[in-house]
C-alpha cells in the first residue's frame, strides 16, 4: 500500500486559522497537481466545501486535506507544510517523488 500524504503541525494550524477567519467549518484544504510551471508540474492549493467521492481524504485534528486521484499519484509520501520566511508565508509540498524542483518551490518534475 502506498504511503499516504502527511499533514504537518504548521499546516494543520494554519488551515484551522484560515477556516476560523472565514467562519465556515465546512472548508477543507484541497491540494492538487497541474501541468505547467518551469519544471513541468506545479502544486496548487484551494479551499473547498465539496468532497468528491474519488478524493483521498486525510484528517488530522479535525482539519481535512483533499486530493483528487490524478494528483494523488504524484503526491504519495509527500508532506504538506506551511512555512514562514523572508520570502513570505506559504503552503509547501516536500515531495520525495520529485526528481527536480524549481527555485520557487511550487514547480517540480518526476
Amino acid at each position: 500500500m502506498a504511503t499516504p500524504l502527511f499533514f504537518s503541525d504548521n499546516a494543520v494550524a494554519k488551515v484551522r486559522e484560515l477556516i476560523e477567519e472565514e467562519e465556515n467549518p465546512e472548508l477543507k484544504l484541497r491540494v492538487f497537481v497541474t501541468g505547467g510551471g518551469c519544471s513541468g508540474f506545479q502544486y496548487g492549493f484551494s479551499f473547498d466545501e465539496n468532497q468528491d467521492e474519488e478524493d483521498t481524504v486525510i484528517e488530522r485534528d479535525g482539519v481535512f486535506l483533499l486530493v483528487d486521484p490524478m494528483s494523488y499519484q504524484y503526491l504519495v509520501g509527500a508532506t504538506i507544510d506551511y512555512q514562514e520566511g523572508l520570502q513570505g508565508s506559504q503552503f509547501v509540498v516536500q515531495n520525495p517523488n520529485a526528481s527536480s524542483t524549481c527555485g520557487c518551490g511550487s514547480s517540480f518534475s518526476i
